[in-house]
């Protein structure tokens, strides 16, 4: 089967949806889609689209005064370790990459800059804690539930 390309446009509502997710906010999900669309055009690859929001979305953690990733501890400007808050944001980024897009791991490789083992290991890792997260637990049935539980 072959696989069309996506355009720049397809991509949109993946972006947005990615936007979303990260920031949490609405206003600042579309905020963070235009200035990624400004950046593209329509013979950017869908790598590059992909590389541009992520560069954009880290460049919103480093001007955003209350800098805060959702479920992790918040970290201000002057906070020296920014290495440790593009981490955070690469980790959380991938694993949407791979649930909302559908990437697989080399793409994401590939638009995080990080090597291939390394996005495996936060992919397990990011599918891990979701098992394991309150949000997750309150998703399950109790055992006497005529659904099937492999399903969840």
């Amino acid at each position: 089967m072959i696989k069309r390309k996506r355009t720049y446009m397809d991509l949109m509502d993946d972006i947005y949806s990615l936007a979303h997710w990260l920031t949490g906010s609405e206003s600042k999900a579309a905020d963070l889609v235009n200035r990624t669309y400004v950046n593209a055009d329509n013979v950017t690859s869908e790598t590059a689209v992909f590389t541009t929001f992520r560069t954009c979305y880290l460049d919103g953690l480093d001007q955003d005064e209350e800098c805060c990733l959702p479920e992790t501890p918040c970290f201000s400007r002057e906070t020296p370790d920014t290495q440790l808050l593009e981490q955070i944001a690469d980790i959380r980024l991938s694993i949407l990459l791979s649930a909302i897009s559908g990437l697989k791991h080399r793409a994401i490789s590939r638009i995080t800059g990080k090597p291939l083992n390394t996005i495996r290991t936060w992919l397990s890792m990011g599918r891990k804690s979701l098992v394991h997260s309150a949000r997750f637990e309150n998703l399950f049935l109790p055992e006497d539930s005529c659904i099937r539980r492999d399903l969840l």
